[in-house]
């Protein structure tokens, strides 16, 4: 079947019992047992619950993977998928990734044994060259959030492989819809839910895809174990997003070639991110690994000031954190997504005070357009 065809169908079967097109919720707590050990295949909702079982099922298909991990949030898949690891280990991870995962990884789980080392995973042999005898994950995101800076899927899985390293991509920004890390060789994929998936800024979860047997096996009983699950009527609404989104990212594809295609031309703003870009330095690797290249810009106002005019100038962009919505959002990452990367660090990647990173909606180009011409010239 097709892509669009999976997304709405599979796990979305018509009810059995009323024949309604949506399937139900499954909101409850607890199951009734016939006797010791009769059941139905349910017994707590922590383990098991219907509606979550339908969305894994769903993302997992589309992902291409065997298994899927429904969790409360991105966080919460985050901090399960480094329990894979165990103290004394070591995690190679990219140094530009969304502020929340470096923040757990340097301020909690390296205060429990884990040791951490951040490199450009676009540098393959910086990557081959940071891998220990005790390195057993390597963890990155491509695009990277916010510099949009892209890591060969195939080359990483390759290098991953050889050693027997686990390989972790956050697949977020671009969704199952452009970008399948595991039919690169990725041993694990994982996304914040709220984003993209979902689509419409109305839940929080993560998901975690694999077919990598042992990880699966070892999720099921961390998940169980730490309580890191979603709720039913989140899952629903992501079921209820994810029918749209081949639609809506083609959409967000569309309205962010323009408008990075738009900002390239305007003389007060610096530089333009976007992997679309011909002039990206890795705009032929996005062109062979991703089907597009979605809704996700940076651009440099130059500084914290001007971008601040542009952030409370504009009327369509909403100023706040999250992406991936069908409504734009802008944001300033040094203060908001990224506020707990050091600013040495921040600045050593290009992300300085004056980026504004934009999640380009489905709202029509013409008035996106003119909302950003409205915000430069603010300054």
């Amino acid at each position: 079947m097709g892509f669009s065809t999976d997304a709405i169908h599979i796990g979305q079967e018509p009810d059995p019992t009323t024949g309604a097109i949506i399937p139900p919720i499954y909101q409850t707590s607890t199951y009734v047992q016939q006797g010791i050990g009769d059941h139905k295949g349910y017994e707590y909702a922590r383990t098991h619950n219907k509606t979550r079982d339908h969305l894994e099922r769903c993302i997992a298909a589309l992902e291409k993977a065997d298994h899927g991990f429904a969790f409360s949030s991105g966080m919460a898949a985050t901090t399960t998928l480094l329990h894979l690891v165990k103290a004394g280990d070591h995690v190679l991870a990219g140094n530009n990734m969304y502020g929340g995962t470096y923040r757990v990884m340097s301020l909690v789980f390296a205060d429990h044994g884990l040791n951490f080392s951040y490199v450009d995973m676009s540098d393959l042999a910086a990557v081959e060259a940071a891998i220990r005898p005790e390195t057993k994950m390597i963890w990155f995101e491509t695009p990277t959030n916010p510099m949009m800076g892209l890591a060969d899927l195939s080359a990483i899985a390759a290098i991953a492989k050889k050693r027997g390293i686990l390989s972790v991509c956050d697949n977020t920004f671009m969704s199952p819809y452009f970008q399948r890390p595991i039919e690169h060789g990725i041993d694990i994929v994982y996304h914040s839910t709220t984003k993209f998936i979902n689509g419409h800024s109305d839940m929080v979860g993560g998901l975690v895809l694999t077919s990598h047997k042992a990880s699966a096996e070892r999720l099921t009983f961390l998940r169980n174990a730490m309580g890191t699950v979603p709720g039913p009527f989140d899952c629903w609404l992501a079921l209820r997003g994810v029918k749209t989104l081949a639609v809506r990212m083609d959409r967000h594809d569309l309205n962010g070639r323009k408008i990075a295609g738009w900002l390239k031309e305007q003389s007060k703003v610096k530089r333009v991110i976007y992997p679309g870009l011909p002039e990206h330095p890795q705009h032929e690797l996005a062109r062979r690994q991703m089907s597009g290249f979605g809704g996700m810009i940076a651009f440099d106002a130059g500084s914290i000031e001007n971008a601040n005019k542009v952030l409370k100038a504009v009327r369509i962009f909403s100023l706040g954190e999250s992406l991936g919505g069908v409504e734009s959002l802008i944001s300033h990452p040094a203060s908001m997504t990224h506020a707990s990367v050091p600013k040495a660090d921040r600045e050593a990647l290009g992300l300085t005070d004056g980026l504004v990173r934009l999640s380009v909606g489905i709202e029509d180009i013409e008035d996106l357009v003119a909302d950003l011409d409205t915000g430069l010239k603010a300054l």
